[in-house]
């Protein structure tokens, strides 16, 4: 995991800069789970509640906000013009199927999807692209888009401009960020799991078992040969 900035030792405008920045390619690049989105707005919140910070955190959040939505466009629009691209040059049989199940996905659960992900560390960085390659309804990507980076850009700032002036509010945070974490880990694993397993062939369906004729015609061709 790539280091936090160290916030305090920046000016007002690099920190906005840094902190915008750090959003916005979390949200667009495929690198960018590597960042720490929550951390650092949670660090930038605690910074502005200090008394000797310049930091205002109206702009602080709606930077945040633009940030977070524009990255995700990104995301959505490299997903639809490459991710599908690519998957459709594949011939394989498995990976059309994979698709299809995508698309029927977002189809059905699309918008929930953008919304909750947005609170998923990794998780967040993924799912604009593969929404994307799955042609998701541009239209409910992008309210799904803006529903869920609102409170996730006021909500880490905000809590962390509490927590300067309550210590327990920092706790509660982190213990918040390692369930989420910890979920999104297991799910994932859950998930890699159940598709192992549809795609290995049931051991009736590795063996079929012989119809009566089948056996019938064993057994004459077996006479027929002796």
């Amino acid at each position: 995991m790539i280091a936090d900035p160290n916030l305090a030792s920046l000016t007002a405008i690099a920190v906005y800069a840094v902190l915008w920045g750090f959003i916005f390619a979390e949200c667009a690049l495929l690198l960018g789970f590597l960042l720490p989105g929550d951390t650092i707005l949670f660090g930038a919140g605690l910074l502005a509640a200090s008394p000797s910070s310049q930091l205002n955190v109206p702009l602080l959040i709606a930077g945040t906000l633009l940030a977070a939505v524009a990255g995700n466009e990104v995301g959505y629009l490299t997903g639809r013009r490459f991710g599908r691209a690519w998957l459709e040059r594949r011939e394989t049989g498995r990976a059309r199927q994979q698709l299809r199940r995508t698309e029927a996905f977002y189809e059905r659960w699309g918008w929930i999807a953008i919304v909750i992900a947005r609170w998923i560390p990794w998780v967040r960085t993924f799912t604009p692209l593969v929404a994307g390659t799955a042609v998701m309804n541009r239209r409910a990507f992008t309210s799904a888009n803006v529903v869920g980076a609102l409170p996730w850009a006021a909500g880490l700032p905000l809590m962390g401009y509490l927590a300067y002036q309550i210590p327990a509010l920092r706790t509660i945070a982190y213990t918040i960020a390692g369930i989420a974490i910890t979920a999104s880990i297991v799910g994932a694993a859950a998930v890699a799991l159940r598709e192992r397993r549809r795609g290995r062939p049931l051991p009736d369906e590795a063996n079929p078992p012989q119809s009566n004729g089948d056996v019938a015609g064993a057994a004459h061709d077996e006479d027929s040969r002796g």
